[in-house]
């Protein structure tokens, strides 16, 4: 069954039991997405309405084809500082009418990688990127979002550079620190963490956003100083259509922010798993969120991807089907048709204390204690990621967390443990040789070593030197090569395993190959190398056979 399918038949399903849930939800939901989705748009670089419009039509797209029941699509904060950094890259005067044709040619592209991912069933890549890496990456991500928004809460303006560029041009600005604006951006931080800390998931951005309104319109804060919104155009979204001449300028960006996005799309959709709902499909959520964005790149909205925080806020609301995304989306139109005028008034240190309080969560040292308890060198590729992002941008910083992740994969895999097989005195049991275990018994003349793990060109040369050195130590007449550990075998280790057993002055058994790694060696030729009798069921049955030939050729 399609996605669609899937959906309305939770439609059909619940109405109207399931809705009585859903419509709160979404209207909870709206109160706490619709100011956060206008503040990212701002990190992006972005006029606020761009953030009603990601709201909008990506939420109705994918509440119309997503399978994850309650999982909100919208701009999130990962997603905003990289598409403002991959939009300042290639619009860097910062023209409103290339800015918004580059906006839909970067979502077009993001929208269109999803879907070629799902072709070429890539769903595996939501996991492509390890836990540690993540952690030290968003970590990077959080406070490259602080200092970015930092000015807006001071009322400061300077060019910015680099992370730590930016950094000293801060301090060097903070005598000319707007005392009006930074009034505001205190009185918002203040009610965003109070209400944050008392209610969790409590409708605080739209309670902050309506109270920052208020007192621009009764106090006149543009005249004080402090900077608004400004003009934000009224009614639906015009059709907006992509540049092509700058498709090669924003295909890797575009690449990242794809990866990025499936990524939050399915941490959070698991995150927020219900007992009853049906498991992550990660190949149909990239039909439903590459359609979303598909859609969005065509009516004014920035790439956007499923969001923790707000999906929290759904399943804490009590949402049960995606029919919160279709009524948070009604409430983005309304907010469009109907309240634009009033949202000019809004103060952009709101919306930059609104980002900061929602980015810091990205921040999470407990998870860097976590991971070093665990295993330190987990802990410095968590550090590395995160000065990956300052040292080298946001978008740069994917590559550095894709390349540790690949580094850290072959670290784990380029060393597998081959051991020396014994015999337990007394029983039948098979376990590696340790001095935990010194009685347990080996055979004269026999080494049965046991290599672990799939055996590749990253580890051949490893895995084959660490038997030489056995063979070296034991002297043996017959090396059993016990696969039971190996779940597959590939070219360049095959290569390294007929040589070997070419050079070899001992006689070679292999023993319990699985099927697969059974018929490469067979394709090798390297059983008719062997002779057939050299190929056996288990090391049991190699130990057996080894004594009978034993007592054979034993004197009388």
């Amino acid at each position: 069954m399609t996605s669609l399918g899937s959906t309305m038949q939770d439609f059909r399903n619940g109405a109207p039991a399931e809705l009585r849930f859903d419509v709160p939800a979404g209207l909870t939901a709206a109160a706490v997405v619709l100011p956060k989705a206008m503040a990212y748009a701002t990190v992006a670089g972005l006029p606020v309405a761009v953030g009603l419009y990601t709201a909008f039509v990506p939420a109705v797209i994918y509440g119309l084809l997503g399978s994850l029941r309650v999982l909100s699509v919208s701009s999130t904060t990962t997603l905003a500082i990289l598409t403002g950094a991959e939009l300042g890259s290639v619009v860097p005067d910062g023209n409103p009418a290339r800015l918004i044709a580059a906006t839909a040619t970067l979502t077009l592209l993001v929208g269109t990688l999803l879907l070629a991912a799902r072709l070429m069933k890539l769903g595996f890549v939501a996991s492509f990127i390890s836990v540690p890496v993540l952690t030290g990456f968003k970590a990077g991500i959080g406070l490259v979002i602080l200092l970015d928004q930092a000015p807006k809460l001071l009322g400061l303006h300077f060019a910015k550079q680099s992370f730590f560029a930016d950094l000293v041009s801060l301090v060097q600005h903070l005598p000319e620190t707007s005392l009006p604006t930074l009034a505001v951006a205190g009185a918002t931080l203040a009610v965003l963490v109070g209400m944050e800390w008392l209610k969790p998931h409590s409708p605080a951005p739209l309670a902050t956003v309506a109270a920052a309104i208020a007192a621009s319109w009764l106090m006149g804060l543009a005249a004080s100083g402090v900077s608004t919104v400004g003009t934000i155009p009224q009614g639906l979204p015009s059709l907006t259509l992509p540049d092509p001449t700058l498709i090669q300028a924003l295909l890797p960006g575009a690449m990242g922010i794809a990866l990025m996005s499936f990524t939050e799309s399915i941490a959070a959709g698991r995150a927020f798993l219900g007992p009853g709902d049906p498991p992550v499909d990660a190949n149909r959520e990239l039909i439903a969120t590459g359609a979303a964005n598909l859609g969005g790149a065509l009516l004014g909205a920035m790439p956007a991807g499923g969001g923790t925080s707000q999906t929290g806020v759904v399943r804490a609301a009590g949402g049960r089907t995606q029919a919160t995304s279709l009524v948070t989306a009604a409430a983005a139109l309304g907010t469009m048709l109907l309240l634009a005028p009033i949202l000019g008034l809004l103060p952009q240190a709101t919306l930059a204390a609104v980002v900061i309080v929602y980015s810091a969560g990205l921040i999470q040292p407990a998870e860097f204690r976590a991971i070093y308890r665990v295993r330190g060198m987990e802990f410095r590729w968590a550090v590395v990621a995160a000065l990956g992002v300052l040292v080298f941008g946001t978008l740069e910083g994917i590559v550095v967390a894709i390349v540790l992740s690949l580094v850290g994969l072959a670290l784990q895999t380029a060393h597998p443990p081959v051991s020396v097989v014994a015999r337990k005195r007394g029983a039948d049991v098979l376990r590696p040789l340790s001095p935990e275990h010194p009685d347990d018994e080996t055979f004269e003349g026999l080494l049965i070593l046991r290599p672990e793990g799939r055996l590749y060109f990253a580890n051949a040369q490893n895995v084959g030197d660490r038997i030489r050195a056995l063979m070296a130590a034991h002297k043996p007449r017959v090396v059993v090569l016990d696969f039971s550990r190996v779940p597959d075998i590939e070219y360049s280790a095959l290569q390294m395993l007929q040589e070997g057993a070419r050079r070899t002055i001992a006689t070679l058994w292999l023993v319990d190959l699985n099927p697969g790694v059974l018929d490469m060696v067979r394709r090798a030729g390297l059983d008719r190398e062997l002779g057939p009798d050299r190929l056996l069921f288990n090391a049991r049955t190699a130990i057996e056979r080894y004594r009978k030939l034993h007592s054979q050729s034993a004197p009388e």
